[in-house]
């Protein structure tokens, strides 16, 4: 199969229709072979029911449905497993995307060599509340990242096959998938502009807090990417120095009180009386606390069962 289009979703019953039909404009005029993979990310307002319409029109509309909302990573993690094509597009379903990019972020993968293409809405549609947030989001990610794009968060990509089926997108990490490709070593990263329209129905799933969320996501993958496999790596070495410095400066006090006794021959402050010692002393004890928070996390690593903890319901042609 040529190309998949994964559409993740949340209550977008009146936009769907509309979407799948442009698809299969866009698609068909394209030439190729394809199959569009709608995943219902627990909705409430009959999506399911439109999904299920469009699947019976055409067998290349295929529907995941989750017993309830589990959020757009693991939506967009189900549709890379099911996907078929050669080529992965992902859109999202509340019309702002416009299908009408596909074939050019299609070429850019196949004849252009990228792993991962990503879209960039130079022009939005949005509230400056929501764009301002955006920029610092974006402007924060480069730098961390080293990914030199200016929309992380596009729902609007073309990936390599092999970059959906080499990676696992869990949590809240859907906005750093060309960090992760990057770091799974799919480093032939692009960008294209692509038009950006007012949101038709509906209301934006997302609030001022996915800001917040997003840079908290973002330190956890640059760790997790840095010391996931190698945990003893971070913690050892940061307990293993506070131990060490609570040591010496625990002998340090109680070095000081013997020379005074044996040396100068005079009365010491009492250990307990100086400050330093209960500062080295709490070294010492946070230094053992994580060096065996870092023991833990090997074992952990080695026997962690799957990341991604959801529920499919209901599957249409798959």
């Amino acid at each position: 199969m040529d190309l998949t289009v994964v559409v993740p979703l949340l209550n977008e019953r009146e936009s769907l229709p509309i979407l799948v039909e442009r698809l299969h404009q866009v698609l068909r005029g394209m030439g190729v072979s394809y199959e569009i993979i709608l995943v219902d990310d627990g909705s409430n307002d009959g999506s399911w029911a439109e999904v299920q319409r469009a699947a019976a029109a055409d067998a290349r509309v295929k529907g995941i449905r989750f017993g309830r909302n589990f959020g757009k990573s693991p939506a967009l993690n189900e549709g890379f497993i099911a996907a078929q094509g050669e080529v992965v597009i992902t859109m999202d379903a509340d019309l702002q995307d416009d299908p009408d990019e596909l074939p050019e972020l299609r070429r850019m993968v196949i004849e252009g060599g990228f792993d991962l293409v990503s879209g960039w809405k130079k022009k939005r549609y949005d509230p400056l509340m929501k764009t301002l947030p955006t920029k610092l989001f974006n402007w924060t990610t480069r730098r961390v990242s080293g990914v030199l794009l200016h929309d992380f968060n596009c729902g609007l990509k073309a990936y390599r096959k092999e970059v959906v089926k080499s990676i696992e997108v869990f949590g809240e990490m859907h906005r750093y998938i060309p960090f992760i490709a990057k770091k799974e070593g799919f480093g032939r990263i692009g960008e294209k502009v692509v038009k950006h329209h007012p949101r038709r129905y509906g209301r934006s799933k997302f609030g001022f807090d996915r800001f917040i969320n997003g840079f908290l996501d973002l330190l956890t993958i640059t760790f997790v990417f840095r010391f996931g496999r190698k945990p003893m790596h971070f913690f050892g070495a940061v307990g293993t120095l506070m131990f060490v410095v609570g040591f010496f400066s625990a002998a340090w006090v109680v070095g000081e009180k013997l020379y005074h006794l044996y040396v100068l021959h005079e009365m010491a402050p009492r250990v307990s009386d100086q400050g330093l010692f209960f500062v080295a002393l709490t070294a010492m004890v946070i230094g053992v606390q994580l060096f065996t928070m870092g023991f833990v996390a090997e074992l952990v690593r080695r026997y962690s069962p799957e990341r991604n903890v959801y529920r499919v319901k209901e599957r249409i042609g798959l």
